[in-house]
């Protein structure tokens, strides 16, 4: 525990990084105030996207949908960056593990602005909300040991 306490909170860096990553890091916010600005980051994107799934059913509400659902999985993906900054965060985003799931995840984030603004296909928007929703959640669970495997090994026995 005190050792993902240290890696959360910045503390073990590695010497290739230097001055710089510290810095960027943000190594000098404490523990708690790190774990009080995820929960109100990740808060916020949950709220986001409730309001949006909310907003749905109004008149122009895809408009209100697509925008809200975006911005709260920006929320709450960048709500990790308070745990282990900004810095890693971004490396650990573009590990070959996450890296297919990353480029979804951000292509999806822009396609649903764009199929709502500029082109302006509702259905469209929605296949883009439901990829970052797939997106995000496949990203997620990469950060959880064998995770991955065990849903795929749900997903294959339920499959056959």
């Amino acid at each position: 525990m005190d050792k993902l306490r240290r890696v959360l909170s910045g503390q073990e860096q590695n010497e290739e990084l230097g001055l710089t990553a510290q810095v960027l890091d943000a190594s000098t916010l404490s523990y708690s105030t790190r774990v009080k600005w995820f929960v109100i980051c990740f808060g916020a994107g949950i709220l986001c996207s409730l309001l949006g799934t909310a907003l749905l059913f109004l008149p122009n509400g895809l408009k209100f949908f697509a925008v809200f659902y975006t911005i709260g999985n920006i929320a709450a993906l960048s709500s990790t960056c308070f745990l282990m900054g900004p810095f890693k965060q971004l490396k650990r985003m573009f590990e070959p593990t996450r890296l297919i799931a990353t480029i979804v995840m951000l292509l999806c984030l822009v396609l649903t602005l764009c199929a709502v603004f500029w082109w302006h296909k509702k259905g469209l928007a929605i296949i883009f909300c439901i990829l970052q929703f797939l997106a995000m959640t496949w990203y997620s669970i990469s950060y959880i040991p064998f995770a991955r495997d065990a849903v795929m090994k749900c997903f294959t026995t339920c499959i056959s």
